[in-house]
């Protein structure tokens, strides 16, 4: 099992910055691919940004990409979210999410969710 705990959320103004710290702990030599997702009111959880653990390849959702930059910490079993240039739109509570290698097809485990809120 693997547990992921996030940190960093809060309100800042719209082309503000904001950076979202996932800590892992328990089977951490077991992940295989650590993402962000986020779910607005009234909206569909979507994809925001994955990493995979070991190529360190970066994924992003069109929305975020040239904004929002993932990237991890292998010694501190640690994932970060920087976002920048932050809009309205990105006013949601952001889930980190990560995949195992024994079901690297799918999220297994996933955090509390941290809420962030881009006021204009």
């Amino acid at each position: 099992q693997v547990q992921l705990l996030e940190s960093g959320g809060g309100g800042v103004q719209a082309g503000g910055s904001l950076k979202l710290s996932c800590a892992a702990s328990g089977r951490t030599r077991s992940i295989y691919t650590m993402g962000w997702f986020r779910q607005a009111p009234g909206k569909e959880r979507e994809f925001v940004a994955a990493i995979s653990w070991g190529s360190g390849n970066t994924y992003y959702a069109d929305s975020v990409r040239g904004r929002f930059t993932i990237s991890r910490d292998n010694v501190k079993n640690t994932v970060y979210l920087q976002m920048n240039s932050l809009k309205p739109e990105d006013t949601a509570v952001y889930y980190c999410a990560a995949r195992d290698t024994i079901t690297p097809t799918r999220y297994n485990y996933w955090g509390q969710g941290t809420q962030v809120t881009v006021s204009s």
